[in-house]
């Protein structure tokens, strides 16, 4: 289960990093050099966005990302296989992030089924609501994976108790209101005082996500959170590019985040 890497990560004196990429965006062969660039990075996991024409949870980049990838074919099924070449590779564990459309489509048990064979670790539905999602949970959990459950700013303690305890693998912490995108700044004191509040009900993995995009960001959250997940930021870096130029430049970027989420200090988070 998800929750081994972050208590690697913690053992490590550092936050989990886990870093989100559209799939077939612009093309499958240059996610999968991503992928193994994002790996060999050392990354705790890596998040990967099936493509959906509708994607309410996401701003202009990742829903321009998802655009350029329908555009070039990439289907539910292409990412699968996809997760399994990387998974044959040794590669960083996989949480699929996808809308429930998407899974109904293609079928509950049969998408986990797949999803499973393939290797997947997680998979966020971030638009199917807490007291409609036991059903996913309980066929994704037959089939050995994960499902983290997102908390925003504006959850009340007593739901957001509710979230953690059908949340598994980690809880994600939304930083701040709206959708994602790097022209923005997380929200970090809210997110640390639900941080705080997440951390008096659940021993569960908690990670920031939702505006983070510069190694100033990631050095903030890191003082609190268990694990750091950006997306925007990171697409925006390689956008216009292909193939080995495309893994060059998130390497780039990734580097100076991943060194500022090392905690300077011996002592874990609380």
């Amino acid at each position: 289960m998800m929750e081994a890497l972050f208590e690697r990560a913690r053992s490590d004196h550092r936050a989990a990093f886990v870093p989100y990429v559209m799939a077939g965006d612009p093309d499958i062969k240059t996610t999968e050099a991503i992928l193994r660039e994002l790996t060999a990075l050392g990354v705790a996991a890596i998040e990967l966005g099936i493509p959906y024409g509708d994607p309410l949870a996401d701003g202009p980049t990742i829903a321009q990302a998802a655009q350029r990838a329908l555009a070039g074919g990439t289907t539910a099924s292409e990412v699968l296989a996809l997760v399994h070449r990387h998974k044959m590779n040794a590669g960083a564990p996989i949480v699929l992030f996808t809308y429930y459309n998407p899974i109904y489509q293609y079928g509950l048990e049969r998408f986990a089924a797949d999803a499973a064979t393939a290797g997947t670790s997680g998979v966020i539905v971030p638009d199917i609501p807490l007291e409609e999602g036991a059903e996913v949970a309980r066929v994704l959990g037959l089939h050995g994976i994960d499902m983290p459950l997102l908390v925003a700013p504006s959850t009340t303690r007593e739901r957001a108790a509710k979230i953690a305890s059908q949340s598994t693998g980690f809880i994600y912490v939304v930083s701040r209101l709206g959708v994602t995108g790097a022209g923005t700044t997380p929200a970090t004191q809210r997110a640390r005082e639900q941080v705080a509040m997440l951390r008096s009900i659940t021993d569960k993995p908690l990670a920031v996500g939702f505006g983070v995009s510069t190694a100033e960001h990631v050095r903030e959250v890191a003082s609190f959170a268990d694990g750091i997940i950006i997306g925007s930021a990171l697409i925006d870096a390689y956008a216009g590019t292909r193939g080995n130029e495309a893994a060059s430049r998130v390497r780039a970027f990734m580097e100076p985040l991943l060194g500022a989420a090392s905690r300077r200090t011996e002592t874990p988070i609380p």
